[in-house]
C-alpha cells in the first residue's frame, strides 16, 4: 500500500514514527479502534487482485459512526479435494489439510494473509472475520485416501491456517479428519496455537501409540500483553505450555515452534520459550524468522506504528538485515531463516540451547506401515 510505504520513509526520517503515524491516520486507511476491537488488524485494504481500494472519509452526512464492529462471519466452502500437495524443497512434508480458510486467531503476522484475496477479500480484517469452513472435509479426505495408487506419507495440518482456531469448537472438522486417519491407520502432523488440541486427546493418544501422531505448539511470546495485540484470540502462553504438558502426559510426541521470531521485538525471549517447553515436555523444537510476504507487509508495520512505534525503526532494520535489504526474500532456504550476521546468531543461539536442554536429540518419524487401503466396498460407499 502506498500510504504505508510512505510512513515507513517518513519512520526512518527526521519526522520519526509519531510523522509515519500520523500520515496514516491521515490516509484514511486505518480502521477506527471500537470497530477492530480483539482483532490485531488495523486496516483492511482490498486485495492485490482488486480494481478499487478502501479508504475511510466523512462525505459530509455523518455517517462514520453507523459503521457496525467487525464481527466473525462463516461461510461454507465446497472444495472438490481436501489434500493440498507441496514441492518446496524447504518444507519437510509433501501435503497438507487446511479444514479452514482465513483465521480466527487474527495473528497480524500470519503468512497465510495474501491467500484470502483469491477470494475478492482483505488479507487484513477480513481475513481474521470472514471465514470459510470445509465441512465436506473428512468425507473428501476418506475419498482421496481410496484412490488407486495412493501412497501414505505424513500429512501436515495447521501450516497455513490453524485447525484449532475458535470456530473448531463449533464446526469439529478437524475431530472429524483424525478419526479417519486413525481408521487408516495414517500418520499426521499438527501445528496449532490453540489449546483446543487437547480436546482430541483421546485420538491422538491411540495414533501416537501406533507411531501415527505427534503435534507442535507455537509459541511465539511469554509476554501475555504483547500476545493480547498481537494473536488477540489465540491461547495465552502459558495454556499453550499447559497443552504441551498435557499431550506429553498423554503419551504424545509433543515439541514447540519458536515461530516467528521477531528481531528486536521477541528474539530475546527465545531462550525462555524452549526452556519453559521442555519443562513441560516437549522433546522437540524448531523456529522461522518472521516472514512479511505480499500485503502481510504493511499489515504489520501499521501494527508496529500503532502499538510499538519507539521499535519501529530497529525491527525494520534487523528485517531488513536478514532479508538482504528488503522486507521479505521469497528464496527457498532463506526464507524461513533469513541470511546474514543476525540470523546466524538467532541460529547459534537455537542450537546451543537445543542442546543444553536436550531437545532434538532423536527425531520421531511417523510410521507409514499401518496404512489401510479402502476395498471395493468402501469405495462405492464414499461416492454415494
Amino acid at each position: 500500500m502506498e500510504q504505508i510505504v510512505r510512513a515507513d520513509i517518513a519512520a526512518f526520517g527526521a519526522g520519526r514514527a509519531e510523522m509515519a503515524n500520523a500520515m496514516i491516520e491521515q490516509s484514511g486507511v486505518r480502521v477506527r479502534p471500537d470497530r477492530n476491537r480483539g482483532r490485531s488488524a488495523g486496516i483492511n485494504p482490498s486485495g492485490r487482485f482488486e480494481p478499487v481500494s478502501r479508504h475511510v472519509f466523512d462525505d459530509g452526512w455523518n455517517s462514520l459512526e453507523e459503521l457496525p464492529p467487525f464481527k466473525t462471519e462463516v461461510q461454507v466452502e465446497k472444495p472438490r479435494t481436501i489434500i493440498t500437495r507441496n514441492e518446496s524443497p524447504d518444507i519437510s512434508f509433501d501435503r497438507s489439510i487446511n479444514p479452514y480458510r482465513g483465521c480466527e486467531h487474527g495473528c497480524v503476522y500470519c503468512f497465510a494473509r495474501p491467500t484470502h484475496s483469491f477470494m475478492g477479500l482483505s488479507p487484513g480484517l477480513d481475513f481474521e472475520s470472514k471465514l470459510f469452513a470445509k465441512p465436506d472435509a473428512a468425507r473428501l479426505l476418506d475419498r482421496e485416501l481410496s484412490k488407486d495408487g495412493y501412497q501414505p506419507r505424513t500429512i501436515a495440518i495447521g501450516t497455513n491456517t490453524d485447525p484449532y482456531q475458535p470456530i473448531e469448537k463449533q464446526y469439529r472438522i478437524m475431530r472429524e479428519i483424525l478419526e479417519v486417519l486413525e481408521a487408516r491407520g495414517h500418520p499426521v502432523g499438527i501445528v496449532t496455537k490453540s489449546a483446543l488440541v487437547t480436546r482430541d486427546i483421546d485420538i491422538l493418544s491411540r495414533m501416537a501409540e501406533r507411531g501415527l501422531a505427534k503435534v507442535a505448539l507455537s509459541v511465539t511470546t511469554m509476554d501475555r500483553m504483547l500476545a493480547r495485540t498481537m494473536e488477540p484470540r489465540a491461547s495465552t502462553p502459558t495454556k499453550r505450555l499447559e497443552a504441551i504438558r498435557q499431550l506429553s502426559d498423554a503419551g504424545i510426541p509433543a515439541s514447540v515452534m519458536v515461530a516467528p521470531i521477531i528481531p528486536g521485538l521477541t528474539d530475546q525471549e527465545m531462550e525462555r520459550i524452549l526452556d519453559s517447553a521442555r519443562a513441560a515436555g516437549a522433546l522437540e523444537a524448531g523456529y522461522v524468522v518472521l516472514r512479511l510476504p505480499l500485503e502481510v507487509s504493511p499489515i504489520f508495520k501499521d501494527w508496529l506504528l500503532r502499538h510499538y512505534p519507539d521499535r519501529y525503526r530497529h525491527v525494520m532494520s534487523l528485517i531488513r538485515s536478514m532479508r538482504d535489504g528488503k522486507d521479505y526474500d521469497s528464496e527457498w532456504g532463506k526464507r524461513m531463516k533469513g541470511a546474514g550476521p543476525y540470523a546466524w546468531q538467532i541460529g547459534r543461539r537455537f542450537e546451543i540451547t537445543a542442546k543444553r536442554l536436550g531437545l532434538n536429540v532423536e527425531r520421531r518419524t511417523l510410521r507409514t506401515d499401518q496404512f489401510v487401503a479402502a476395498g471395493k466396498d468402501q469405495v462405492q460407499l464414499t461416492l454415494l
